[in-house]
């Protein structure tokens, strides 16, 4: 069989066509200790904005303060398809800042509730297939520390409607997220500057 062919016996017996089961939705999980779990979930944003497909991404940790150069890519890129329209739409929301639909900053002790009006506006635009991609970046962590439930999500995920991608970041994935996703890469450190005391540096960290 030549390279890049696909073996038939491992075709799923599911009376789908191959058109149709290329335009299933893919539920991603990018996890583990290593570096590059964001990135290259900001990496298939791009690609999708390419497509024009309609984006939205939701960064539930990072501060609001932290000058993120992907979040100045992405909306440079939403910009140029509302002046142009080239590419697709971009949101882009962070939690540190307060959530841009809410417009309330919020505070320390207000992270667990910041991090439920999130998800519950995400369950929102995902029963309506508002967009066609969501990063729901560093979103593991609000599951593991219990502020967002995880059975809740993933049951969210499996039963969304249309054709809507979902790409989810951060280390320790909830195995119940992980037994929905379709996709899940762990990114393993093999070795990273900061174990001999070197400091996160601009275009590798941000």
């Amino acid at each position: 069989m030549a390279e890049g062919q696909l073996d038939p016996a491992s075709i799923p017996d599911d009376g789908l066509t191959t058109r149709e089961r290329r335009l299933l939705p893919i539920t991603a999980v990018h996890t583990g200790p290593g570096k590059g779990k964001s990135t290259a979930a900001f990496g298939m944003a791009m690609r999708a904005w390419n497509n024009g497909m309609d984006i939205a991404v939701f960064q539930f940790i990072k501060s609001g303060k932290w000058k993120v150069g992907e979040q100045a890519v992405l909306t440079r890129l939403g910009e140029l398809h509302r002046d142009t329209g080239e590419g697709g739409p971009v949101e882009w929301h962070t939690m540190g800042a307060g959530w841009s639909w809410s417009r309330k900053r919020g505070t320390e002790e207000d992270h667990a509730l910041d991090a439920q009006e999130g998800w519950e506006e995400i369950k929102r635009r995902l029963a309506s297939e508002q967009h066609d991609m969501y990063i729901l970046d560093e979103f593991t962590y609000p599951l593991t520390w219990g502020w967002v439930d995880a059975g809740e999500v993933a049951e969210v995920l499996q039963n969304r409607p249309g054709t809507q991608h979902v790409i989810i970041t951060g280390r320790n994935a909830d195995p119940r997220i992980v037994e929905v996703a379709d996709l899940v890469t762990e990114m393993t450190k093999i070795k990273h500057p900061m174990d001999v005391g070197r400091m996160g540096q601009k275009g590798i960290e941000w």
